[in-house]
């Protein structure tokens, strides 16, 4: 027969919560609860004098140190907690203090009340107290699971707008606010742990505030002008043999001329850095012996993650961060930080308790009707409650924090609409992007959504307003399925070479709306995606259960690692033709880093957790003559686009003629050289001639006068044998120069070599043409408007 206890803990309610908690463990000795007094109308435990803090300011949130107009230097603290009982301010030192059960532990911590609280903000100045200091806080209030109350002083949490965090998070027992291990898991977050976490857990590190940018220049490059060069800080730089070794993996290591002379040589004007924030390991990985290494699991939203540091975390991290931006700054390439705003560290309701959950639980988090569980839209546990107040300032307090202090130039919104949803389905009105579309900092910087999350309704490409791109995932599929013969026809692709205006062409948007990509961090590399039809991600210790299934892909012939010379060469090809079409495609190109070498990753498709050689560039790959090509390739389509604005339209194509030889803007052929026709777009066809003219560009320059360009032709053919194009004559040119012809490994080609207009070109077996036009006779006057 079960005692009262376990009776209560295996009773369901029927109602999806319990009466009540489960009998827990004592960890205090038996020993009497504290006394409590009240303060401010709360109740707090009682604890011995100690200094005397002032009352400080509840403006601006976090720590902040200044010296005050009496002279004294200090720090103010202020948290917005707004259910709070009572918040103890932690401070620590590192002499030796007394940790659990009176065991002698590194440190020694001093508790202090903040007694000040105003409109839900806790706060206080504390004299003495200079940059470098590492500090928590307690969060005094009811623990009641079933309402959502999940209070426990027995946990140091991290300030939510602390700048800088020393330590690391190894996630053992005492740092989950419930009993993790309770036997009955079911009920096992019901169970309160008293036992102290602040041995085991990282601290908020107090910063000086002692810079104002006044010798950087920003690059400001046009979105339509904008190449995205996806990167991970560490994985670029772990093994890049002119980085000194103590540098690599670190912002100084991204710094360092070797790394920087890499972009500036391929052209890419910004990098979009891999998430950035203070982030924790999951409990998971780490009993596996495994890291988070992409870093979509942040704790510290102020925070630049501290393993990334070469000079140590003691703030000294923010200083290196700054320096990096500069070094990109000042090469003309700007920063954009990929951001996870949609959930944190924390998880659902068996997750560790590190800093919102135990500052205030119900308003921090989305909560289902059994408020014991998380509304989990992004498939990470949790959902952070952006309709909110306080969560909506954190987040946009945190952006602005920044734009205007870190330097940054934009940020790409992991799981976007997860922030557009207002009480449970995505809304384009939603309070997060109105608030986004007005403030005068943000709305400046540049605006990437993922428009999707895992919820109901969360597929949103194409449905955010103006002022924000998007991450194109039509694009990807597209443009990988007319590659592997899947496409039944080429409507879609037509849509994706010139632009996705179905997608964008609407309230004002812009081609440069769709960032066009291949690959991404996500899935398989470029050199994965033509060598393998099948994922490979044994290693994850995930049973190859993890990452999707839905590839696009296809291995050549032969899946994984070959010697057959002929599979590689066409490997090497199919590079190039993705490659190439991405690069020549209307709207914001997105590489993503060691794609033009040839990176690997053996097949894993969610190398998540693959703090290794799985993930990190292979700069060896350079000395190889078939990536080094690749590579070469990439620059040269780079500067291509760089030298002709009709490569980069900022508006969409009219198809019209603009004048009176029938001449159009964009023009589709098929392989005979006649213009498409409504029939041609529904057959079944591998080959497809772009005609962009650069006589009809939308767009005029500084002075008003219209800008002009050359034309080009560009011919894709995804069939297994050989076509003859014809290439278009009058009124589309005279003649052809080509460019690019990626059957070849080398793009040299003999200085003026002209193919006549309305003559056959040979195009080979899965390959693109680029062509230069030679107009067909003198330019005529344009029509007046």
């Amino acid at each position: 027969m079960s005692s009262a206890p376990e009776q209560r803990a295996e009773r369901d309610g029927r109602d999806g919560r319990f009466a009540r908690a489960p009998e827990r463990p004592r960890t205090d000795g038996g020993a009497a609860p504290p006394v409590v007094s009240a303060v401010n109308g709360h109740r707090r435990p009682e604890v011995p004098v100690r200094p005397a803090v002032r009352p400080g300011s509840s403006e601006p949130l976090g720590a902040r140190f200044r010296v005050g107009a009496d002279g004294v230097a200090g720090t103010n603290f202020a948290l917005w907690a707004g259910g709070a009982e009572a918040v103890e301010l932690c401070l620590f030192d590192d002499e030796p203090g007394t940790g659990p059960e009176g065991t002698p532990c590194g440190e020694r911590e001093t508790r202090l009340f903040l007694d000040e609280l105003t409109h839900e903000i806790w706060h206080g100045f504390v004299p003495g107290v200079r940059p470098g200091r590492r500090y928590g806080y307690r969060v005094h209030g009811r623990w009641d699971p079933w309402t959502g109350a999940r209070w426990n002083p027995a946990k140091l949490l991290l300030d939510p707008y602390t700048r800088a965090i020393d330590g690391d998070f190894t996630l053992p027992p005492e740092v989950y606010g419930h009993v993790r291990d309770w036997p009955q898991q079911y009920v096992a977050d019901t169970v309160r742990d008293d036992r102290d976490s602040a041995p085991y857990v990282p601290k908020g590190v107090v910063v000086a505030d002692d810079d104002d940018w006044a010798d950087d220049h920003r690059p400001k490059t046009p979105w339509a002008d904008s190449v995205i060069y996806e990167l991970h800080v560490r994985g670029f730089t772990m093994r890049h043999p002119g980085i000194p070794e103590r540098l690599r993996g670190t912002y100084a290591g991204l710094a360092h001329p070797a790394a920087v002379d890499h972009l500036v040589r391929l052209g890419v004007t910004a990098v979009e850095l891999l998430p950035v924030h203070q982030f924790a390991h999951e409990d998971h990985l780490l009993r596996r012996g495994l890291r988070n290494y992409w870093g979509y699991n942040s704790i510290g939203y102020f925070a630049p993650h501290a393993a990334y540091a070469a000079t140590g975390t003691r703030g000294r991290q923010v200083g290196e961060f700054k320096r990096m931006v500069r070094a990109l700054h000042a090469a003309g390439i700007e920063v954009i930080l990929d951001v996870v705003y949609n959930h944190t560290a924390e998880g659902g309701e068996l997750g560790p308790t590190l800093s919102l959950r135990g500052v205030d639980n119900r308003r921090y988090y989305r909560l289902q009707d059994d408020a014991r569980r998380y509304a989990d839209y992004t498939g990470c546990g949790n959902t952070l409650h952006v309709v909110q107040p306080n969560v909506l300032r954190l987040i946009t307090d945190s952006l602005r924090y920044w734009v205007t202090e870190m330097g940054v130039d934009g940020f790409r919104f992991d799981l976007a609409a997860a922030l557009a949803r207002s009480m449970h389905d995505v809304d384009m009105l939603s309070p997060f992007l109105a608030v986004i579309a007005q403030d005068p900092v943000l709305r400046r910087v540049k605006l990437i959504a993922e428009p999707w999350d895992v919820g109901s309704g969360g597929y949103q490409v194409g449905a955010f307003p103006p002022l924000w791109t998007e991450w194109n995932d039509r694009y990807r599929d597209a443009v990988r399925d007319f590659w592997r013969g899947a496409l039944p026809d080429v409507r879609d692709l037509g849509y994706r070479l010139s632009g996705s205006s179905d997608l964008y062409a609407w309230g004002g948007r812009r081609p440069y709306a769709s960032v066009n990509f291949v690959t991404a961090h996500d899935g398989f590399t470029l050199r994965d995606l033509v060598s393998y039809e099948q994922k490979h991600n044994e290693a994850n210790g995930e049973g190859n259960r993890d990452g999707t299934g839905d590839n696009r892909s296809w291995n050549c012939g032969v899946e994984g690692e070959t010697d057959d010379a002929a599979v590689l060469a066409l490997r090497r090809r199919q590079a190039r033709n993705l490659l190439t079409t991405l690069l020549l495609s209307t709207g914001v190109p997105m590489l993503v880093a060691g794609d033009e070498m040839g990176r690997t990753q053996g097949g894993n498709n969610n190398a998540y957790c693959q703090d290794n050689a799985t993930s990190w560039v292979d700069w060896s790959l350079l000395e190889d003559p078939g990536w080094r090509a690749l590579a070469e390739l990439s620059a040269r389509l780079l500067a291509l686009r760089r030298a002709h604005p009709v490569l980069r339209s900022r508006s969409f194509f009219s198809g019209r003629p603009q004048a009176a030889d029938g001449l159009r803007d964009l023009a589709w052929f098929t392989a005979d050289g006649t213009e498409m026709t409504e029939a041609d777009w529904y057959a079944p066809a591998a080959t497809l001639g772009m005609f962009l003219s650069g006589r009809d560009i939308a767009r005029r320059d500084d002075s008003g006068e219209p800008v002009t360009d050359d034309s080009f032709l560009t011919v894709l053919h995804a069939g297994s044998g050989p076509v003859r194009f014809t290439l278009p004559g009058a009124p589309w040119a005279s003649a052809y120069e080509l460019l690019v012809n990626t059957a070849r490994e080398s793009q040299a080609t003999a200085p003026g070599t002209r193919r006549a207009g309305g003559t056959p070109v040979a195009v080979r077996p899965r390959s693109i043409l680029l062509l230069r036009a030679v107009p067909a006779s003198p330019s005529p006057p344009r029509p007046c408007p």
